[in-house]
């Protein structure tokens, strides 16, 4: 659980990263580009991995390439939904996934519904729920489609990436710490692609305070990815304690920071979501 609780605060802090860089007016398609140089040369140096030319034959390249492609691409939408829906509305979104994810924890990767880990994850279930409870009045954020879409292009997308990376960590042809590596250098051709496109065809302005800002993002990037990989493989007969611990963790530390760093209202169903998210961790991971 203690790489659960890493991972989650590091989550929480790559949303805030991107929130605050909105209010600075730094470009966060650029900051999210910077990112993955960065986790690349950490993945190098902390993981030091192994390589072998047997490894090639051997590496699952549909995972590989599935996760290159939406790892950068989720990371743009993430960033589009915090400008245009906010970060709370965000980060409910980007762990609503937990239902996608517990779907394969339980069909998928056969794990079994025990009484304790069903009950954790009701609590769970109403507590996200409550932690999203409709506010009186005007949506602060206006009716443009796109205060819905990209949340729910997060929802879809994160629940799908944890999929993927519980797959990657369960592939034995290869070690982990160099299928890590993999995907980061593949992410990273990606980005620069997007980047090249964003820079010539969009014609926007390379921005050099996105790459201190990216530095920073990468860091947190790396470290939320690599301890929640680690959680998966020290718990590999329990992905939804992982699954739930994770997503149900982050809403509950999301809406603290949005309390005392935004100065963000939350009604009382708010706080008892809060609650109720908190306690069903405990149940999850001590029942």
């Amino acid at each position: 659980m203690v790489n659960v609780l890493f991972s989650v605060f590091c989550s929480v802090t790559v949303s805030v990263i991107l929130k605050l860089a909105r209010r600075y007016a730094v470009d966060t398609t650029q900051i999210v580009v910077w990112n993955y140089p960065v986790a690349v040369c950490c993945a190098w140096l902390f993981l030091r991995p192994e390589w072998s030319p047997v490894y090639f034959g051997r590496s699952p390249w549909l995972l590989y390439g599935a996760l290159a492609v939406l790892l950068p691409g989720i990371f743009f939408a993430l960033s589009a939904s915090i400008r245009y829906a906010g970060i709370v509305r965000t980060e409910v979104a980007q762990r609503l996934s937990l239902f996608i994810a517990l779907i394969a924890a339980f069909w998928l990767f056969n794990e079994t519904a025990e009484a304790s880990k069903l009950a954790g994850v009701a609590v769970g279930v109403v507590g996200i729920l409550c932690s999203i409870g409709w506010h009186q009045g005007k949506n602060q954020y206006g009716h443009n489609r796109r205060n819905w879409l990209f949340p729910l292009i997060v929802f879809f997308g994160y629940g799908i990436i944890d999929i993927l990376f519980k797959q990657v960590a369960q592939h034995i042809g290869v070690p982990y710490t160099t299928s890590m590596l993999v995907v980061f250098c593949l992410a990273m051709v990606v980005a620069f692609a997007f980047l090249v496109y964003h820079l010539t065809v969009s014609r926007k302005r390379f921005s050099v305070h996105a790459i201190f800002w990216g530095v920073v993002l990468g860091g947190f990037n790396f470290a939320n990815i690599l301890f929640y990989m680690k959680a998966h493989r020290a718990l590999p007969d329990n992905p939804s304690i992982v699954f739930t611990g994770m997503n149900v963790g982050v809403i509950a530390l999301g809406a603290l920071v949005g309390i005392y760093l935004f100065r963000e209202k939350l009604s009382h169903v708010n706080k008892i979501g809060i609650i109720l998210a908190v306690i069903s961790v405990l149940i999850i991971a001590y029942l």
